[in-house]
């Protein structure tokens, strides 16, 4: 990149002008993750990258300001803003479904890959939900398993930000999956 990304997160915390000029450096990666974002559910989404970085990069710096010790604790916090956006949008299209006060729907009215998505979006609610009682259970595995499938990152990148050993990501990886796995399944 062009510019450091570490060097502009510790000036973009409350300078409007410097967020500016870090969101161009970083904007084509954040648009990277959010592809896997919805790439994972599917190509039927009405939600498209583009609002989900602008949602996301809001989210990381509330009320104008946001703090980051380095390039890594950034994409980690953008990658888990990303999952609270999208969990937030299929909170709303679940709502949309079942009515919140809103005339029923005529049945010539519904479009076939609005119930596709409608029914990803439960599944991303009830995914939200384990990942909600995996970060009970072991924080640290939480923070891999955002890294890891939020994230994009690699084992060797996740081991590097939490500076943690790469045998013990893959550890943490495999409880992770086998427990959203579990909570998925139950």
């Amino acid at each position: 990149m062009a510019e450091d990304v570490t060097q502009l997160l510790a000036r973009a915390g409350t300078d409007p002008e410097q967020r500016g000029r870090l969101f161009k450096v970083v904007y084509d990666e954040l648009r990277r993750l959010a592809r896997r974002q919805l790439g994972a559910r599917g190509g039927d989404q009405t939600l498209s990258t583009g609002p989900l970085v602008h949602e996301a990069y809001m989210k990381l710096f509330p009320n104008g300001r946001g703090s980051f010790e380095n390039r890594r604790h950034f994409f980690g916090a953008a990658a888990r803003a990303m999952r609270q956006v999208a969990i937030d949008y299929a909170r709303a299209r679940l709502a949309e479904r079942r009515g919140e006060g809103k005339r029923p729907l005529n049945i010539d009215d519904i479009d076939p890959n609005l119930m596709q998505l409608d029914s990803r979006a439960e599944e991303l609610v009830h995914l939200d939900a384990a990942m909600t009682q995996l970060g009970e259970v072991d924080a640290r595995a939480l923070q891999v398993a955002e890294l890891r499938y939020f994230g994009g990152m690699e084992v060797l990148e996740i081991a590097e930000a939490l500076e943690v050993s790469e045998a013990t990501v893959k550890r943490d990886t495999r409880f992770a999956r086998e427990f959203l796995s579990a909570a998925l399944a139950g």
